[in-house]
């Protein structure tokens, strides 16, 4: 409870002449979770707002978990283990055509983040034409985005180049290093790695994609039921965090670094190249995810047509601080 709010209930509590014993409501248990650490637009939110006490403000006891992908995340929200999950926007089209309960809460990162990166050498898009180009995983984002860098250039995506399931960001580097790719697919606008020095962008993926969302924040259908307050103060406290993230910058740069393990400079990177695209009230565009939806299944990545409404509640946006 906060201070204002803890003297309104010792002002309530004066009973004839004398002070009842404050009562202090009990905060609620939350887990958030991410789909990766090492993401800045999904992990440096809720770091800052565990670390500065937001969730505290919004009556809650939050707990970060940090998962190795999309498909672990997703398990333990159904699960009713984590109360909200952050990740790459195509994780609801993909999990809502395959049945999963689940709805859109809240936009966490606007536009596309992601980019095509090669060794810090550099290379050139005309380069990598009969070479190999990195993803996560056959039908994610990352893929599809390979294959319409491939197209964009009049390339056969199935014959021009050569897309490689890789799985996480670790993986992607040391096949770069190894030369065994000549680049890979990633997001946050390879500012981190660029930052360190290990890779150079080749092509910025959000040139192909005007209409897009890059993270989002989801819930199961179930929480959103039984727990929609916990969800909506929740979302109130990371959105806090994204505030100060981009008033004081600097003061947000050293928290998140310390939990992700990198530099104060390297936050600061990456921070300069989301600035424009941080969401202001986690309003969610239909249109946008009509255009993300239709790109998945041009690329094969989804075989049908969820209706759009299935994939997201407006019962929390938009975000009033």
């Amino acid at each position: 409870m906060n201070r204002r709010g803890f003297l309104r209930g010792a002002a309530a509590g004066v009973v004839a002449g004398g002070l009842a014993p404050a009562r202090v409501r009990a905060q609620a248990s939350v887990k958030i979770g991410t789909a990766v650490l090492g993401s800045y637009i999904l992990a440096g939110p809720v770091v800052v707002a565990v670390e500065k006490g937001f969730f505290r403000e919004q009556g809650l006891s939050a707990e970060f978990v940090p998962f190795r992908g999309g498909p672990d995340l997703v398990k333990a929200v159904i699960g009713g283990d984590v109360l909200i999950g952050l990740t790459g926007s195509t994780d609801i089209i993909v999990f809502r055509e395959a049945g999963m309960p689940l709805r859109m809460t809240a936009t966490q990162g606007e536009g596309n983040d992601f980019a095509l990166v090669g060794g810090p050498e550099g290379v050139k898009m005309a380069d990598l034409k009969g070479k190999a180009i990195g993803v996560t995983r056959a039908g994610a984002a990352t893929w599809v985005f390979a294959r319409m860098a491939a197209r964009a250039q009049g390339w056969d995506p199935d014959k021009d180049v050569q897309i490689v399931a890789l799985g996480g960001l670790d993986a992607q580097l040391a096949a770069l290093t190894r030369k065994e790719i000549a680049a890979y697919v990633w997001g946050d606008y390879g500012a981190s790695t660029e930052a360190q020095g290990r890779t150079k962008l080749v092509f910025r993926l959000d040139s192909l994609t005007p209409k897009w969302i890059s993270s989002i924040q989801y819930s199961s259908e179930e929480q959103i039921k039984k727990n929609g307050d916990a969800i909506r103060r929740s979302t109130r406290a990371i959105f806090q965090a994204m505030r100060l993230m981009t008033s004081r910058p600097q003061e947000a740069s050293g928290i998140i670094a310390a939990k992700l393990g990198w530099t104060p400079d390297m936050v600061a990177s990456v921070h300069r190249a989301w600035m424009p695209y941080f969401p202001e009230d986690g309003r969610i565009s239909a249109e946008n995810l009509k255009a993300m939806q239709d790109a998945l299944l041009d690329a094969g990545s989804v075989k049908k047509r969820v209706p759009l409404e299935e994939h997201y509640t407006t019962e929390f946006t938009p975000v009033r601080l």
